[in-house]
């Protein structure tokens, strides 16, 4: 399941852990004790010997209240839907997204809260539905517990709505990691390094000084300083590598063009002064020749624009089919051949992050020192896993690795294997593999937990209001299905509104992760979730109505 090399794990008992979680207990059934007891004491005995026969006072009695505060928590939680959904990109900070979930808490306390004060006299008003069957009872079977239950019905809903959206969304992320893993590593090693050096530069604020052996490095391609440097080139096979060219003269800015206000005022984070990468066509078709994707062509006054990023592709689609889709490179203009961004990458990742490459025509004017990088893709020559993981070790910041030995020297080469990307994002997917399956199943546990258990509380304090139906004749069958029906309410009521929340809070979740998770993904990880919940939602209600089946079976 975590597809991780488990040989080395081993079962750790935690004595302090333990002992902590005993001090723990106990001291939350000792909270219990003391409350209880105080509750217990403020009440006379007779009042609590006919406690049982009491209903709950309902405070909002007036349906037409119930109404209103009905269309007021709808309308807030259709305000909330609208605001992680439609308004999403607004909400690119925590101060800003805690609103919309205290609005959705809210309201479905208020909805709940106003369900329970209407519904018994809407359908007291329609007779045929009131007085079928033991329909009478059932919904003041209801009614009884009015206020506590709008407490831990908005309380199991929330918890609902949390277990379906962590496994789904949690599930689709991994399983859209493990997808793209496969596509975003072809080759066995990439590396780079800055071309062009200059005597200094800025730095994260810092002002870094050159030495000239890295000015001259910085100015050959990788091959040769690595056979300048006494690499084994054997060690390589299907060696590819290009220039990656980049000019101030083109930003992130020049590409929107006429529409770098409007995108500025929605998208305000991103940094339009950074200069675009821009790879000439056949070196780019050399890389994705060896990778295995797409390949493209040109004419001489056309450009493509690869992007693979989700959410970044939306907005140079955007610049591209509403604004000028006209650049200007080398001193030269060339139009886009396609009216949006195209598919591909030129550096191994753990997903699709690539936020834009231009393509652009051999011939295009670029000079020397407009290179930014030079990137090398090969795969190792080996057959077997041993001896890959031994060249790998070579390019790992490690003592002995080559490209160590490099940086010692003052030559920084950068590089990736796909090794170290596979182990990196493993553990990745377990930590979320994890968290899907804790927080998930614990908190459909607690939730399906919390319901059963007041259920058969209540079966067990009602149960001389059976005897009561089967004196005025119910038979055993009548009973049994008017028991089926009080559970199924209680426990349908929650699910329904967690599953509308879901669907607003899943696509909240992915716009959150765009570039990470795929809505591909998305539909096996919640066909997984609905076998999860049914399993053991539905198991816990089969568990609480034969439960209490027993409970008020006569004896």
């Amino acid at each position: 399941m975590f597809e991780a090399d488990m040989s080395k794990f081993q079962f750790v008992f935690s004595k302090d852990a333990c002992i902590k979680t005993c001090i723990y207990f106990a001291v939350m059934y000792l909270a219990v004790i003391v409350f209880n007891t105080i509750s217990v004491s403020r009440y006379k005995l007779i009042n609590l010997l006919n406690a049982n026969k009491k209903n709950e006072q309902v405070k909002i009695k007036n349906p037409i209240i119930s109404i209103l505060i009905f269309i007021i928590g709808a309308s807030v939680l259709g305000y909330a839907y609208w605001k992680v959904t439609a308004d999403a990109h607004s909400l690119d900070t925590a101060d800003k997204i805690m609103p919309p979930i205290i609005m959705g808490i809210v309201s479905t306390i208020l909805i709940f809260w106003s369900l329970s004060g209407f519904i018994l006299q809407i359908i007291q008003k329609n007779k045929k539905i009131y007085l079928k069957d033991t329909n009478m009872f059932v919904l003041r079977q209801m009614n009884n517990k009015i206020n506590t239950n709008t407490v831990s019905m908005s309380v199991i809903c929330l918890m609902l709505f949390m277990t379906i959206s962590i496994l789904s969304t949690s599930l689709s992320l991994r399983n859209t990691m493990q997808r793209e893993l496969i596509e975003m590593t072809p080759v066995d090693v990439n590396l780079y390094k800055t071309a062009n050096l200059p005597e200094t530069y800025t730095h994260y604020g810092r002002t870094i000084t050159t030495t000239k052996e890295q000015r001259e490095d910085s100015r050959i391609s990788i091959q040769e300083t690595m056979i300048n440097n006494k690499f084994d080139m054997n060690n390589l096979k299907d060696i590819v590598e290009i220039a990656i060219y980049a000019t101030n003269d083109l930003t992130w800015g020049d590409f929107f063009g006429d529409k770098i206000e409007e995108i500025k005022a929605k998208y305000p984070m991103l940094a339009y002064d950074t200069a675009e990468q821009i790879v000439k066509i056949s070196d780019y078709n050399k890389i994705a020749k060896i990778y295995g994707i797409e390949q493209y062509d040109l004419n001489d006054d056309e450009y493509i624009i690869l992007c693979d990023f989700d959410s970044i592709e939306s907005i140079r689609n955007q610049a591209i089919n509403e604004g000028t889709n006209e650049l200007t490179i080398a001193g030269k203009e060339y139009k886009s051949k396609y009216n949006e961004c195209k598919s591909g990458f030129i550096v191994m990742s753990t997903s699709h992050t690539n936020t834009g490459i231009i393509l652009v025509p051999d011939n295009c004017n670029l000079t020397e020192n407009e290179k930014e990088r030079y990137l090398l893709a090969a795969n190792f020559n080996a057959d077997t896993d041993e001896e890959k993981e031994k060249i790998a070790e070579m390019f790992e910041s490690g003592d002995s690795g080559f490209v160590q030995n490099l940086s010692e020297k003052g030559i920084q080469l950068d590089g990736m294997t796909k090794i170290i990307i596979i182990q990196s994002s493993t553990g990745l997917a377990t930590i979320i593999t994890f968290i899907a399956i804790y927080l998930g199943i614990i908190f459909l546990i607690a939730s399906s937990a919390i319901l059963a258990l007041k259920q058969l509380t209540e079966s067990s304090d009602n149960k001389q209001r059976y005897t009561i139906l089967r004196k005025i004749g119910c038979d055993e069958k009548i009973i049994n299905r008017s028991l089926f029906r009080q559970i199924g309410i209680f426990f349908g009521l929650p699910m329904v509104l967690a599953v509308i929340h879901s669907i607003f809070g899943i696509q909240f979740a992915l716009e959150m992760m765009s570039g990470l998770a795929s809505k591909e993904d998305l539909l096996p990880s919640i066909v997984a979730t609905v076998i999860v919940i049914g399993i053991i939602y539905g198991s816990y209600f089969l568990a609480t109505y034969f439960g209490s089946k027993n409970i008020i079976k006569e004896k």
